[in-house]
């Protein structure tokens, strides 16, 4: 299909005169003179091949070209008009699509607030959210299926991908309520050396993974890891059962299930970290609306001057 080059501003004047049928009161309204206006109109004719108005003294008409071709300018100024608008927001951060990885904990802790706050604050902005563990989000990240990771414990040799730390929270001790040490309101983790244990496994997060082993370790024993479980509700719901105990970090107390103690740890220095993570190179506005809203402002880059 040829497409027709008309420019928007004898477009724009065919409309205005049509709206008027008056060249005095559509010049005026169009902030111009009235032989532009007349010059407006004679090349769009031109391009037509017809005549759009009858000129006749005091009084101006559509023809039936000009009745014909009035709904498709209308609609053709207000679909630019629209377009305009929808760009600017996109660019300017306001509007668009937003994809998000998430722990499956972090439905317990950040995600909530997170999501709600945003959507209270960009309500033209889809959000598409995911819910992966850490190796898969990084893998996401890097492929630009997501936008934005939410995830526990980022590697520290990532050079393509920027972190930033939005919780720390303290480890827990997880264990059938059956369990001796379900009595006791802080466990010593030697205490933990003869159980068996129930973990995620490391290939959905090596650094977590690894620093709950390193637990273990610093405490003078291996874990006996019998069980691997990718979400830490599943984790939950094997060590009810009595297979196994776990460490898991404190936000999962909020997994209420009745066979399950929460127990804190000694010694309980040790932390892990919930960190946001996104591309340094993304151009997406978006991405710098989402990090300003939990509070983290991204390296100074072309990409956030939407905000």
């Amino acid at each position: 299909m040829e497409r027709p080059e008309l420019p928007l501003p004898q477009l724009h004047a065919f409309v205005v005169l049509a709206e008027e049928l008056h060249f005095g009161h559509a010049a005026a309204r169009l902030g111009i003179a009235q032989p532009p206006l007349s010059q407006q109109i004679r090349r769009l004719e031109d391009k037509v091949g017809h005549e759009l108005f009858t000129r006749a003294p005091g009084r101006v008409a559509l023809t039936p070209a000009g009745s014909e071709l009035l709904p498709a300018a209308r609609r053709a100024l207000t679909d630019l008009a629209d377009g305009l608008a929808a760009a600017r927001a996109v660019g300017g951060g306001r509007a668009g699509r937003l994809r998000i990885g998430f722990a499956a904990s972090l439905a317990l802790t950040v995600l909530p607030g997170l999501l709600r706050t945003f959507r209270d604050r960009f309500p033209g902005v889809d959000l598409d959210i995911h819910e992966m563990t850490t190796a898969p989000q990084l893998a996401a990240l890097h492929d630009r299926t997501i936008d934005i990771g939410l995830l526990r414990e980022p590697p520290t040799e990532e050079t393509e991908l920027g972190f930033a730390t939005v919780l720390s929270e303290p480890f827990v001790a997880v264990l059938p309520s059956t369990h001796p040490l379900a009595a006791q309101r802080t466990v010593r983790l030697a205490q933990l050396a003869d159980s068996p244990f129930v973990l995620l496994p490391r290939a959905v997060g090596p650094t977590l993974y690894d620093q709950i082993v390193g637990l273990c370790t610093a405490a003078g024993f291996a874990p006996r890891i019998i069980q691997h479980a990718v979400e830490w509700q599943t984790v939950c719901a094997l060590v009810e059962t009595g297979l196994g105990v776990s460490l898991a970090p404190a936000s999962i107390r909020r997994i209420r299930l009745k066979g399950v103690a929460f127990r804190r740890i000694d010694p309980g220095t040790s932390r892990t970290r919930v960190a946001v993570a996104w591309r340094k190179n993304d151009r997406n506005p978006l991405v710098g609306r989402l990090l300003a809203t939990i509070g983290q402002d991204p390296p100074d880059s072309p990409a956030w001057s939407g905000r």
